[in-house]
């Protein structure tokens, strides 16, 4: 897939609409005035000081592995924390997940009882998918009264705004919202912008190149009547080309490799939540109850990543996250390089972002010791060990010592390792599928998931870079989107 470039307004000069005035092209579309549809939250105080902040995590970093090669027992420290980090793990490991929603019991989901439903798309130059995907959410299996699609066009300039207008006319419940050229806020400020005009109960936000089970409303939303204040659920996010029969893309290492993490990425979710820790939403694919997004403050107009920035807000706001395996949400995976370093830097950022920003909230616990502890331990190996790789390095080349983080990298590797093994097995069975042999059943997916923890290196490179980006140089004022193909 190629990348198109885009001017981005600072989301630091905050978000001030005037009426959208819309072409001709758009004949129904609708258009919003400016209004405030939430009202400010405690959460958006600390978004400033970013670089510095970046700057003092990095510089601790150095700071800390300089101290750890000083100390006369540094490699046992370290090899005390990955124990302690160990236990952990393997209780996320070994726990009993909810794989799919509790079935419905006859009249829990009856026509009149059924929850209204919005469903969500911010959509930029989407030519290729834009029709595929209204054709598959306005066909769902789902009375059509009790749910919206609405999706916002933020300022197209190609094709997108013409099939929109043309698809209007043929799925009344079909709402399109055309955004004005400069907006500023990124994908959180369309969502933000348009949240007034919706009806859902929940609200369910995809990509423009999702592609949905008709009856995944059905198997999604009865997890919400379980209680236990789920605030949002993620649904698995499986890879198009690979999942597609007779893909030519199949056998594409970045496609496999993001087929492997995944699956990984879903397992994690589903066993930290398992144990009370953290779930976490990925953009495409989640629903929000509605009541949780207004007490949470909307979405963040200061953040690239909004799901990420979200998951945080939730939790900060005792609202627990679900992940289901059972339906997934198909996107399509990047297929080169490239494309895959500018997509993971974005997310990169994004998550390094909220520690940054809700620093202070963590530390205080008010996500919970449970949350916080898991927190803590997966931070330490998503950001913590990248960053420190280069430190750690440098420090054991110039004293001549061995690399203090081994304990840590041998943890993380046996983890990721066994936790896409697992995965990789959990989607085949949870599918009906079954196995013939030992080889099928756990020696294949073995080799695959070590073909993704090749695949998987890419983080450090990324992490690393991002981190010391973010602290010497100003936020970059333009974002890089991948361009689908359908």
């Amino acid at each position: 897939m190629s990348e198109n470039s885009w001017p981005e307004n600072d989301s630091s000069q905050g978000s001030e609409y005037g009426a959208i005035h819309l072409p001709d092209l758009l004949g129904d579309a609708i258009a919003l005035e400016s209004e405030d549809c939430f009202e400010s939250s405690p959460l958006d105080d600390g978004f400033e000081g970013r670089r510095l902040k970046s700057a003092f995590l990095l510089a601790g970093a150095w700071a800390l592995m300089y101290l750890v090669h000083a100390f006369t027992y540094g490699l046992w420290l370290m090899s005390g924390l990955s124990c302690l980090m160990a236990i952990h793990l393997l209780r996320a490991f070994v726990a009993t997940p909810k794989l799919e929603a509790p079935a419905l019991e006859p009249g829990m989901l009856v026509d009149n009882l059924m929850p209204i439903v919005t469903l969500l798309v911010s959509a930029k130059n989407e030519e290729a998918v834009i029709e595929g995907l209204v054709r598959n959410l306005c066909n769902l299996d789902y009375p059509s009264d009790r749910y919206e699609l609405w999706i916002v066009d933020d300022a197209s300039t190609d094709r997108t705004a013409e099939i929109l207008t043309r698809l209007r006319g043929e799925f009344p419940q079909l709402n399109i919202f055309r955004r004005a050229t400069g907006a500023s806020g990124g994908k959180s400020g369309a969502l933000n912008q348009v949240f007034t005009t919706t009806k859902g109960e929940f609200l369910v936000i995809f990509d423009a190149d999702a592609r949905i089970q008709p009856d995944f409303l059905q198997k999604t939303l009865p997890i919400f009547l379980t209680g236990d204040r789920i605030g949002a659920v993620q649904l698995r996010k499986a890879i198009a080309q690979y999942e597609r029969p007779g893909s030519p893309e199949k056998n594409n290492f970045w496609v496999k490799g993001q087929h492997a993490e995944m699956l990984l990425d879903a397992f994690m979710q589903q066993q930290r939540i398992a144990i009370g820790g953290l779930g976490e939403l990925r953009g495409n694919g989640q629903f929000v109850r509605r009541s949780a997004l207004i007490e949470c403050g909307g979405w963040n107009e200061e953040t690239i990543t909004d799901d990420l920035d979200l998951t945080f807000r939730l939790h900060l706001n005792q609202w627990n996250i679900q992940c289901l395996t059972i339906p997934p949400v198909y996107e399509e995976g990047v297929t080169t390089a490239k494309a895959l370093w500018h997509q993971r830097n974005r997310w990169g950022e994004g998550g390094y972002q909220r520690y940054l920003d809700y620093w202070r909230f963590i530390v205080r616990n008010r996500m919970g010791t449970t949350k916080t502890i898991d927190l803590g331990v997966f931070w330490i190996m998503q950001y913590f060990l990248p960053t420190a790789a280069v430190p750690d390095f440098f420090w054991a080349m110039k004293y001549h010592h061995n690399l203090m983080l081994t304990p840590l990298s041998i943890l993380t590797f046996i983890f990721f390792v066994a936790s896409t093994t697992r995965g990789l097995r959990r989607l085949k069975l949870s599918s009906g599928g079954t196995y013939r042999n030992i080889w099928q059943g756990w020696g294949l997916p073995l080799v695959q998931a070590l073909q993704g923890f090749v695949y998987m290196m890419h983080w450090f490179a990324v992490v690393g870079s991002v981190t010391t980006r973010m602290a010497f140089v100003k936020k970059r004022l333009k974002w890089v989107k991948t361009v689908h193909t359908g």
